[in-house]
């Protein structure tokens, strides 16, 4: 028998997800059988997977050892300390941490195995500043909210605390965190200002996305606010603010109006960036805007702005433009 009792990071989570998190090696079949035959338990009562935990709730598991083989070998949650511990932080309170991703750093581990990347970066800082302790922790980990390619760089939200995580995904999925990016097409845009509306298509397997005109079977629309800030010959600076996030939104709509990023090779012009000698995409989500609800837990940044720092490429094309 293995017991839990919820602490303040494992509730407001349905009890099969808690589970499923904290059993390794379980399946869903196995984990909700169980349920059902009263092999787990809840307060000492029989339960349901869609119950939600709250703090101080017992659960009691009378099922075979090898279930739970992983969960006292704690090895696996100190590989962040593999990565520095450095982070370049823009903003920091009890719930969230803002910090600047640099190009050419990976937001979670990919097809590379990397064993630097930018979770497991903040979860090597929380870690020394004492904020996350694994060991004290039945299943939640700090977790990034947001997500930039390895190649653009930005702010990325990370939550510190299973509440600030729903929160901070809630406001997202509402548009109630605006993000704001600056880019450099390698054509000047159609109109110096306009808010385009368009349809996403990402076939599976595909690491590239289609945009339409046209709602097709598939395609989720997307929309997409530009201004153009300045223009140095061929190439633009301009401010985009995404109305929806779409993979590769930004990167893909553009192009599909003829101003492709410089630097993009999946979506822009080849020979234009091997002239300009530019290998990523001049990309950076330099704002973050919060306007939660007055009884959000995150009220507190009701109205606030986050800029990041200016990036490199803006400094080496558009020198006289400030943020």
């Amino acid at each position: 028998m293995k017991e839990f009792i919820i602490k303040f990071n494992d509730s407001g989570q349905r009890l099969d997800k808690f589970l499923l998190k904290t059993l390794s090696d379980i399946s869903k079949g196995m984990l909700y059988k169980s349920i059902r035959t009263k092999k787990i338990k809840l307060n000492g009562k029989r339960t349901d997977g869609s119950v939600i935990l709250s703090e101080g709730d017992v659960i009691r598991c009378y099922i075979n050892d090898e279930f739970f083989k992983d969960i006292n070998n704690t090895n696996f949650k100190y590989t962040f300390t593999k990565a520095p511990s450095k982070l370049q932080i823009v903003y920091e309170d009890n719930n969230i941490l803002i910090v600047f991703k640099p190009i050419g750093l990976v937001v979670h581990d990919d097809d590379r195995k990397s064993e630097d990347t930018l979770i497991d970066r903040v979860l090597h800082y929380l870690y020394k500043s004492g904020v996350y302790v694994p060991e004290k922790e039945n299943s939640f980990t700090p977790a990034l909210c947001n997500r930039l390619d390895r190649n653009t760089c930005g702010l990325v939200i990370a939550a510190k605390n299973s509440a600030a995580l729903r929160e901070v995904n809630r406001l997202i999925r509402e548009n109630r965190i605006h993000k704001s990016y600056l880019c450099i097409t390698s054509k000047t845009p159609p109109r110096k200002h306009d808010t385009l509306h368009a349809y996403h298509y990402r076939p599976d397997g595909c690491k590239t996305v289609k945009i339409s005109e046209k709602k097709l079977e598939g395609y989720h629309e997307i929309i997409t606010k530009y201004n153009v800030l300045s223009v140095n010959g061929k190439l633009s600076l301009v401010k985009i603010d995404l109305i929806t996030g779409r993979t590769h939104q930004i990167r893909a709509h553009m192009a599909f109006i003829g101003a492709p990023l410089l630097g993009d090779n999946k979506y822009g012009n080849i020979a234009i960036n091997k002239r300009y000698n530019v290998k990523y995409q001049q990309l950076c989500a330099y704002k973050l805007f919060f306007e939660p609800e007055k009884d959000s837990l995150l009220s507190y940044l009701s109205g606030k702005r986050f800029i990041s720092e200016q990036p490199t490429f803006i400094r080496k094309y558009f020198p006289d433009f400030k943020l």
